[in-house]
């Protein structure tokens, strides 16, 4: 078992890369050019974890003996994946159809070992709550611009949090990444958190 010291995140997401900076490590961050539209006959969950495992294989083919580590979030009202919003009229639709009601938040992730050839695939899903949400709430938030990059057109670890009532499931599925069962399933690829980034958890 070796001490993981560095990944290659395949994402330009800067929330991803904080959240994994947290675990101690070292982040080089090498966005992928998948495609992360809709495709027909995957549903919501299904289509998180296709893009997550599209990012890692795509990274991997340009990157040697490193670590890729990828993932996508898909927010899924009623069986229908949101994305991210087009422009801030399509923001201010997807928060009214959320307002005061339950969807789900599907955050898969890959990672790859190109050294290996080991991976790790998982999908983990948590139940959001929204608050009932006047007009002016909506278009508020909207002004912040803050919804701009983010599935479902909010972002729970910021201002978006005003608009959450409750979430049933891991907090950081919905910020982007499942930290807990990446750590625990890095054994499987041959790996551990060095001593001071387990003392930190």
């Amino acid at each position: 078992m070796r001490d993981l010291l560095s990944i290659v995140l395949a994402s330009a997401s800067p929330r991803r890369r904080e959240l994994l900076t947290s675990l101690g490590l070292t982040v080089r961050v090498v966005p992928s050019d998948v495609d992360e539209g809709d495709r027909p006959g995957y549903g919501p969950r299904e289509l998180a974890a296709l893009h997550a495992a599209a990012k890692s294989d795509a990274v991997a083919r340009i990157e040697r003996n490193a670590l890729i580590v990828a993932a996508d979030t898909v927010v899924d009202l009623d069986g229908a994946a949101l994305g991210k919003p087009v422009d801030d009229a399509d923001a201010s639709r997807t928060l009214h159809a959320l307002s005061g009601r339950r969807h789900f938040v599907h955050t898969a992730y890959a990672a790859h070992d190109t050294g290996t050839g080991r991976r790790i695939e998982g999908t983990h899903t948590t139940l959001v709550t929204f608050a009932a949400l006047s007009t002016e709430t909506i278009q508020r938030y909207v002004a912040t611009g803050e919804p701009r990059d983010k599935a479902g057109s909010y972002g729970i670890q910021g201002r978006g949090a005003a608009l959450v009532e409750r979430i049933d499931g891991d907090f950081y599925t919905v910020m982007g990444f499942p930290l807990g069962d990446f750590v625990r399933r890095l054994p499987e690829l041959g790996y551990t958190l060095p001593p001071a980034a387990v003392n930190a958890l």
